[in-house]
């Protein structure tokens, strides 16, 4: 009963044999009939703006876990599913997928069920696959479906906008025991890029893991420090993350990418020399 008095709801109580609790006069809850795609929107929506959304601590997660506890549980189930899995650090200009495709996914994924996609490409090519739908995962304000492809015999990840149908199959799956959606998306990032890299670190793994995101690729332990091996599309990019790490390191192999590593140092080093003429 306290608790509905702090959220401004009128309780009164009534005496004698046939009293109780009853919600006072005055009171008119707002309507909360949302159809599960109108959830999902509202759900990613408030992702988009709000990278603190996933974190029911917060004020707008908090203000973002009443209205999932309003739904009618089918639909707080898969709008609830979507806001744990949720990356930090939107990207404004990220695309913003399709809240149907979402919500078929979503439902998908919570069902257990697998589904036959058709997608696009980043080079515009089409085609289709059968998928077992573990996830849906926010990152970086990019939707991905995290599954198991059949079509590569392999764990994918798939970004939601560039899926085109969702077509609903009869067979079931189990997924895998233990997932941490955003940690295999991480990780899954990381691997299977044009460029590859191997970089020795003079430090514990332990003590900069903190700074590598596994985006960079996987710490091994090394004799002197660790070793950071990974793939990257982006040399110049991948780069500039390794610029960040708190501690010396060496490009042992890449040569894409110790090339662009040796580019940034000599920029660096030219931003610090004193400018000509200057007494």
């Amino acid at each position: 009963m306290g608790i509905l008095r702090e959220a401004g709801i009128p309780i009164e109580s009534v005496r004698g044999p046939y009293g109780g609790y009853r919600v006072g006069r005055g009171l008119r809850p707002p309507p909360l009939m949302f159809s599960a795609t109108e959830a999902l929107g509202l759900v990613m929506a408030v992702l988009d703006g709000h990278h603190d959304a996933g974190d029911a601590g917060s004020p707008v997660g908090a203000a973002l876990g009443k209205i999932v506890r309003a739904l009618p549980e089918p639909v707080a189930h898969q709008a609830e599913a979507v806001r744990q899995a949720t990356a930090p650090a939107p990207d404004r200009s990220a695309a913003r997928p399709d809240p149907d495709t979402t919500a078929a996914l979503v439902r998908a994924a919570s069902e257990h069920r697998r589904v036959r996609l058709r997608y696009r490409s980043e080079a515009g090519t089409e085609w289709e696959t059968d998928v077992d739908p573990w996830a849906v995962v926010v990152r970086h304000g990019r939707w991905y479906l995290l599954c198991w492809s059949h079509r590569a015999s392999g764990r994918r990840a798939y970004r939601i906008d560039r899926i085109l149908t969702v077509e609903p199959l009869t067979e079931d799956f189990v997924p895998p025991a233990g997932l941490d959606p955003v940690a295999v998306l991480e990780e899954h990032l990381g691997e299977g890029w044009e460029y590859r890299a191997e970089v020795l670190i003079d430090a514990p793994a332990d003590r900069i893991a903190y700074c590598i995101p596994r985006t960079l690729g996987r710490l091994e332990p090394a004799v002197a420090g660790c070793r950071l091996i990974g793939t990257t599309s982006n040399p110049w990019w991948y780069a500039e993350q390794l610029a960040t790490v708190p501690a010396a390191f060496r490009v042992v192999g890449g040569p894409e990418v110790r090339h662009a590593v040796r580019e940034l140092g000599h920029r660096l080093l030219a931003a610090a020399d004193e400018p000509e003429g200057k007494p």
